[in-house]
C-alpha cells in the first residue's frame, strides 16, 4: 500500500492528522469506557475540529491515489483491514461498533476511483475540485440525525444550514443496508462512522488536487519535508491506525485496574 513518491507536506499533514485521531480516540475511550468526564468532547467546536483532521486525512488519501500503481489492490487491502477492525471491535467493545469507519471508506473510495479512473482523468482537475468540493459541503448533513426529548427531531438534509435545507425522507434511514451510503438508522451508536456521502466527494476532490501534486505544479516548499517526526508518522498511518486503539485500551486498563 505504498505510493511511488513521497511529498513532504502531505506526509506531515497526514502525520499530524493521525496524531489528532489518536488523541480523539483516547478521549473517547476515557469518556465511554472509564467514565472519565472529558467536557470538551461534547462541545460542538470539538466535533468541527474532529472533522477537519479526519477530512485532511481523507483528502490526502485521494491525492496519493494519483501516485499508486494499483488503486484497486490498495482499496481491497484497505477495506479488508477495515473489516478486520469491525470484527475485533465487535468483541472488544460491542456497545460502540465500527461498521463503516475511515478504512472502509478509504477502501471503497479507492476501488471506485480505480474502476472509474477514465472519468477522473477526463474531468479537468480544477473543475473536479470545484464540483466535488461543492458536493461534499452540499451533502455534508445527509448522515446527521438530530434528536429532541429522545425522539428524532430531523433526519439528514441536503443544502446549507440556515440558507437552503431540504430534509430527506425517513424511509432512507430505516433501510439498514443504506448505512454505508450515509443513511444511519436512528440511535445508531457508531464509534467511527465515515459514510460515502459526503466523504467520498472529499476523497474525489483530493484525487483531482493530486493531479497538480503529481505534475509538480505546486510551489517547491510543498514538496519538501520540514518536520521529520510528522513526516515519518505520516508514512506509517495505516499501522498507527490499526494498533493505536488496542494500545490505548491496554494502557487505560493498566491505569484504571482495580
Amino acid at each position: 500500500m505504498r505510493e511511488t513518491k513521497r511529498i513532504g507536506l502531505l506526509d506531515e499533514i497526514r502525520g499530524f492528522a493521525i496524531i489528532c485521531m489518536v488523541v480523539y480516540h483516547f478521549m473517547f475511550s476515557l469518556n465511554n469506557f472509564y467514565n472519565v468526564d472529558v467536557p470538551i468532547f461534547f462541545e460542538d467546536w470539538f466535533g468541527v475540529i474532529r472533522n477537519i483532521f479526519a477530512g485532511a486525512f481523507i483528502f490526502i488519501s485521494g491525492c496519493v491515489c494519483r501516485f499508486s500503481r494499483n488503486n484497486l489492490k490498495r482499496g481491497v487491502q484497505c477495506f479488508f483491514l477495515g473489516m478486520l477492525i469491525t470484527f475485533v471491535v465487535a468483541f472488544a467493545q460491542p456497545d460502540f461498533p465500527i461498521y463503516f469507519g475511515v478504512l472502509h471508506l478509504l477502501g471503497i473510495s479507492m476501488i471506485i476511483f480505480a474502476l472509474s479512473e477514465p472519468f477522473f482523468d477526463f474531468v479537468p482537475p480544477l473543475a473536479g475540485i470545484i464540483i466535488f468540493g461543492f458536493l461534499f459541503f452540499f451533502l455534508f448533513n445527509v448522515p446527521h440525525i438530530t434528536y429532541a426529548d429522545r425522539m428524532v427531531q430531523n433526519y439528514g438534509y441536503i443544502g446549507f444550514k440556515g440558507f437552503f435545507e431540504v430534509y430527506l425522507p425517513d424511509t432512507l434511514y430505516k433501510t439498514a443496508v443504506l448505512f454505508p451510503l450515509g443513511f444511519p438508522k436512528a440511535w445508531s451508536n457508531f464509534s467511527d462512522y465515515f459514510p460515502l456521502i459526503p466523504w467520498f466527494f472529499l476523497f474525489g476532490a483530493g484525487s483531482f488536487f493530486g493531479v497538480y501534486v503529481r505534475e509538480n505544479a505546486l510551489p517547491r516548499w510543498f514538496y519538501k519535508t520540514r518536520v521529520g517526526f510528522l513526516a515519518a508518522t505520516g508514512r506509517h498511518t495505516i499501522w498507527i491506525y490499526l494498533l493505536h486503539q488496542p494500545i490505548i485500551i491496554a494502557i487505560l486498563n493498566f491505569v484504571f485496574k482495580d
